[in-house]
């Protein structure tokens, strides 16, 4: 039988962290009680990352990973979408390999899993550790997507739960992390239910973050200009 959910680890010179992620994975599954599948891309990494992944499946052979090395980093958005042609499962999420998320996180979401078509995540509180100019970006950031979407959502890099079917049909041609953005409203605009779960995160132990670089922000750019265009031509035409 198909797993339920399959998820994707995004997995780009993490090789400090993607250990530790992986662990998360399983405890929370285990706990959760789903079954599931791991898929994960590694974008070109040059600090043996690779190597600790596949010792990693050596050493844990009863958990379903399965592992693609790609030749070249070709960016977050594009791996997003073809993880999930690679995938089984019903649902589909993103977990990136900077082991952020705690275990009871994600348990927390899983159990929302089949109540509605998005598991929509969002802080409440501070990240712990997070500096405060990326607080004041993300916020802006928001309410921006809000402003042109029409939508009123908490948080879009929440890292949402999807079926995995609208992310094969629907994922935005978006190279950075604007892709959550791009792809929740698009969904939104056809109809999709969601829910909304309030969860908690940290910073990653080891590394810089790397979501704030010049093609993320041009990803970011693109992916404001489409939520735009829809919106105006859901006025204009009486559709997205």
């Amino acid at each position: 039988m198909p797993p339920l959910i399959t998820l994707f680890v995004a997995c780009y010179n993490e090789a400090g962290n993607i250990e530790g992620t992986l662990d998360v994975i399983r405890a929370a599954c285990a706990q959760a009680g789903i079954t599931y599948e791991v898929v994960i891309i590694d974008d070109a990494s040059t600090d043996g990352s690779p190597e600790i992944i596949q010792r990693y499946m050596s050493a844990h052979p009863e958990m379903p990973i399965r592992l693609h090395l790609n030749p070249k980093n070709m960016g977050l958005g594009e791996n997003f979408g073809e993880a999930a042609f690679m995938g089984l499962g019903e649902y589909y999420r993103l977990v990136c390999g900077d082991n952020v998320e705690p275990v009871e996180t994600l348990v927390k979401i899983f159990r929302e899993i089949g109540k509605a078509d998005l598991i929509l995540s969002y802080r409440p509180e501070d990240v712990e550790g997070k500096a405060f100019g990326r607080k004041i970006l993300s916020g802006l950031y928001t309410r921006i997507v809000n402003c042109l979407s029409g939508y009123n959502i908490h948080y879009y890099n929440g890292l949402p739960v999807f079926r995995r079917y609208d992310v094969m049909r629907w994922n935005p041609n978006s190279h950075g992390f604007g892709f959550q953005a791009d792809l929740i409203t698009r969904l939104l605009d056809r109809g999709a239910t969601y829910i909304e779960v309030p969860t908690t995160a940290h910073e990653r132990n080891d590394g810089k973050p790397k979501a704030i670089n010049f093609r993320n922000l041009c990803s970011v750019a693109h992916s404001l200009l489409n939520i735009f265009i829809r919106r105006l031509s859901k006025f204009v035409y009486g559709h997205s």
